[in-house]
């Protein structure tokens, strides 16, 4: 198969997994991006990789045929059908390197993407992007809000096909492997990322956590992690408060009761936002594997505590070091005067951000 176009741009935005109780699951799409452009080479008989790299990494990332993007790339051409290809990479990182911002969950997609828009016309294919971004991760909880954007959910159906499943008439069982639901995000939901200038990769992160943990601790984290999703969209809170007219975090009526699209006074939305911040302080809390983690990261457990002690939303992002405050209002300037001792300091830098919704993007030229 012959690529339809001769160059692409891929554009893919930084990520934050586990939002506390959300362990290997639960993924934030950020709107800071890393921008690549792959652009073929004129001799079809060059088939090697020329690789440039600006901004983050430029200093560390390899610049041959073991980048990450690359050698995805590859692995994507010849599933694809392309063969392989020779072009130049050229890269401009945003995304802090093992920091836990996704940034290799990051490389993965952007060289799946570009592979696909090199083969196929048209919109993405981004299911097919996201379940093969996975297997290569070999967990779907980054790469999930990279290609869809947005709140994501993730899980892998561990189970020969159609096995745990029941056939609904009109549908399929869920086959096995990779699975993610994306949930809405109110515009409003803020993150600000402290980044400090130290690394921590995320396999000795990994080595930290226990083989077993108390079921009561699992209990802990299930409890919160299905507060996410009403958490970062407060108008399914004052929908359900509607269609209820009960609390809607005790009601009968419930969060289910959104489903109904209920009309929504503002007095209404005006108590769901209220709440939405209380909501996220308890939704982003955790025994499963910050606590284990903390010993490997003290001036992030210590930002986090701190943050959490004034009554804000805050996690490690992903394996860390980086610390994520989530937020419902634009509250930067209090966060900030939080976090001033540590920012004055030198050793951190803090990034607001916006949710975003897009996922990967591509431009073929």
């Amino acid at each position: 198969m012959n690529p339809i176009c001769t160059q692409v741009k891929v554009r893919v935005p930084a990520t934050s997994a586990n939002l506390g109780s959300g362990f290997d699951t639960v993924g934030l799409a950020l709107d800071y991006h890393d921008e690549l452009t792959f652009t073929l080479n004129p001799d079809p008989s060059d088939g090697v990789a020329h690789v440039f790299i600006h901004g983050e990494g430029e200093d560390t990332l390899p610049r041959d045929e073991t980048h990450l993007v690359v050698s995805t790339f590859r692995r994507a051409c010849a599933t694809f059908g392309l063969g392989r290809l020779g072009f130049t990479l050229e890269a401009t990182n945003n995304i802090p390197q093992a920091r836990g911002m996704g940034s290799s969950a990051e490389a993965i997609v952007a060289g799946i993407a570009a592979a696909a828009a090199f083969a196929q016309p048209g919109d993405l294919n981004r299911p097919a992007i996201f379940d093969m971004a996975a297997q290569i991760e070999g967990h779907p909880d980054n790469v999930a809000p990279a290609v869809f954007g947005g709140l994501t959910v993730s899980w892998d159906f561990a189970t020969a096909e159609g096995v745990g499943s029941v056939a609904i008439p009109g549908g399929e069982p869920l086959h096995g492997g990779f699975h993610t639901v994306n949930y809405p995000v109110d515009p409003a939901i803020t993150a600000a990322v402290f980044v400090p200038d130290y690394e921590l990769s995320t396999e000795k992160a990994r080595q930290a956590l226990p083989k077993e943990l108390p079921h009561k601790d699992a209990v802990y984290n299930v409890s919160r992690v299905g507060l996410l999703p009403a958490a970062m969209n407060p108008v399914v809170l004052a929908q359900a408060a509607a269609q209820g007219g009960a609390d809607a975090l005790g009601g009968d009526a419930g969060v289910a009761a959104a489903a109904a699209n209920a009309p929504v006074s503002a007095a209404a939305f005006a108590a769901a936002a209220a709440q939405a911040n209380a909501l996220l302080f308890t939704a982003t809390q955790d025994r499963l594997h910050q606590p284990y983690r903390a010993p490997l990261m003290p001036p992030s457990t210590e930002l986090i505590a701190l943050f959490r002690s004034k009554g804000y939303a805050a996690a490690v992002s992903g394996a860390g070091p980086c610390v994520l405050v989530l937020h419902y209002g634009d509250a930067r300037e209090a966060i900030d005067q939080v976090a001033v001792n540590q920012l004055a300091s030198g050793h951190w830098r803090v990034l607001h951000l916006p949710i975003n919704t897009a996922g990967v993007e591509i431009e073929r030229r």
